[in-house]
């Protein structure tokens, strides 16, 4: 896949078909359209390419906007690159991209800087400055400047229509599972390791602390879960336990985000870390004492080993 960072410099190349979109997660209803891209491309022997964003544009229009994303841009390019596409063109969104119209986009970038001559549109997508237009506007546009101009169809789920928007409300939800059969892969977040207040390892259960103060991620609801953890630069995903909350047994009243991993006592403080999460265990809870949130995180830690070892047979 080519990445394009679109400037001042980039050439438009040949023609393309594209689609446009901030694609958060490339989902499955994301993917659905970008496999409709990729086919018409080849039809039509042309490149194929899709158009997103470096920012989420709210956080331009609306500056105290703090997005809770389901990737970020590099994951975001990373799972594009898995889909087939040819090209994955990113805009830097700003207030000047944000004040061009409907036709001015299409007119100056898709097809000026970008040799767009098919776009086709997700069902529910609006672009161009308020997205005062819609689907019928941009088919008349494309007409007198030269796009053609096609819908995609909504990418349905046991009756749901995949969105970004409903795969953030699983997550906040606790519906891991639910939402990650929507993402069509289990949903990673990424943060830093950071040293934390020793709780866990006075417990018998050393735990990564993780820094997603500054991320833009979505956390997901309070609980314990079934992930994997993998290094950054490392290909070896590990199992393991995770705590997202407040640790309420000690009263502390900071959310953390903290993982035991199994059979695993290096130290990766400063390391980035990537959670893969796998399933939801329970909720959080206050015990009366540590001895109590002690015995309760041992039947936690065996819970979590039977999903994973469930997971195994199933495969096997």
């Amino acid at each position: 896949m080519n990445k394009i960072f679109l400037d001042d410099k980039t050439v438009a190349g040949g023609p393309k078909v594209a689609t446009i979109g901030f694609f958060d997660g490339v989902h499955r209803g994301h993917q659905y359209l970008i496999s409709q891209v990729t086919a018409e491309a080849r039809r039509r022997g042309m490149e194929s390419a899709v158009i997103t964003f470096d920012r989420h544009p709210r956080q331009v229009l609306a500056q105290d906007y703090q997005p809770k994303l389901l990737s970020t841009l590099d994951e975001k390019l990373i799972l594009l690159s898995r889909t087939g596409i040819d090209n994955a063109v990113v805009l830097h969104f700003d207030e000047s991209m944000a004040s061009l119209s409907a036709r001015e986009f299409m007119e100056k970038i898709l097809l000026g800087r970008l040799n767009v001559r098919t776009l086709i549109i997700g069902y529910d997508n609006r672009f161009g400055h308020d997205r005062r237009e819609g689907f019928d506007d941009y088919v008349r546009i494309g007409r007198e400047i030269g796009i053609e101009v096609l819908r995609s169809q909504a990418f349905t789920l046991d009756g749901v229509n995949v969105s970004s928007s409903y795969i953030r409300r699983m997550i906040e939800g606790g519906e891991l599972e639910v939402a990650n059969k929507c993402l069509g892969y289990d949903y990673t977040i990424v943060g830093k390791v950071v040293a934390g207040r020793q709780e866990g390892r006075r417990l018998g259960f050393p735990t990564a602390n993780i820094d997603m103060t500054d991320s833009p991620q979505l956390v997901p609801a309070r609980g314990v879960y079934a992930v994997r953890v993998r290094l950054k630069n490392s290909m070896e995903f590990r199992r393991a336990m995770m705590n997202i909350g407040t640790r309420p047994t000690f009263d502390n009243g900071r959310v953390s985000v903290e993982a035991y991993i199994f059979d695993f006592s290096g130290d990766i403080y400063g390391q980035t870390l990537l959670v893969a999460f796998t399933h939801r265990i329970r909720d959080e809870h206050k015990f009366d004492s540590a001895e109590a949130l002690q015995a309760q995180m041992r039947k936690d830690a065996k819970i979590v080993e039977e999903q994973f070892n469930k997971e195994t047979d199933n495969e096997e």
